[in-house]
């Protein structure tokens, strides 16, 4: 079954966390795939430190993608690649892809790889802003996290703990 964790809201990658823990608690397997981050997080630092759980993202943080060079793009997408791959190899009985909506929708993965991904029969949770009606039509689940208020909208910036 595919899922999407979609919105403007605060919250896709810690429910997509949250199903990570209740499937690993459940003695299953899961690949946490993180496209478009390389900066460390809470959520990362627990999740490497759980049995059954492989974390897989950027080597380094790369920034936001209208700020990178046509190198950085491409190392960006040959990580990101490297991510689904390893789906594809593994024996996961969960395979997460946090934010890779907007890597798709920004070219940054190789949608012949997804494709091939998406086709096999785990549960794939994908999250991030934006999913193309063919991905939402591929999907059995589909949530939207809406934001009604948030800090951010009154200069307070992202804190540790709280949003990463």
């Amino acid at each position: 079954m595919i899922h999407i964790i979609t919105g403007d809201g605060k919250g896709k990658t810690s429910a997509a966390a949250g199903m990570a823990l209740r499937m690993c608690g459940c003695g299953k397997s899961v690949l946490f795939g993180q496209f478009l981050k390389g900066a460390d997080s809470g959520e990362v630092t627990i999740l490497r430190n759980i049995p059954n759980i492989t974390v897989m993202r950027l080597s380094r943080d790369y920034g936001f993608f209208k700020s990178m060079t046509a190198e950085e793009i491409s190392a960006v997408k040959g990580e990101h690649n490297a991510i689904l791959r390893a789906a594809l190899d593994g024996e996961y009985d969960m395979l997460i892809f946090d934010e890779l909506i907007p890597a798709m929708n920004n070219g940054l993965i190789d949608t012949e790889l997804l494709d091939a991904v998406l086709a096999l029969d785990r549960e794939t949770v994908l999250t991030g802003r934006s999913p193309s009606q063919e991905l939402i039509e591929c999907a059995d689940y589909v949530s939207e996290i809406v934001k009604i208020k948030h800090p951010f909208d009154n200069g307070v910036a992202a804190r540790r703990g709280v949003e990463f």
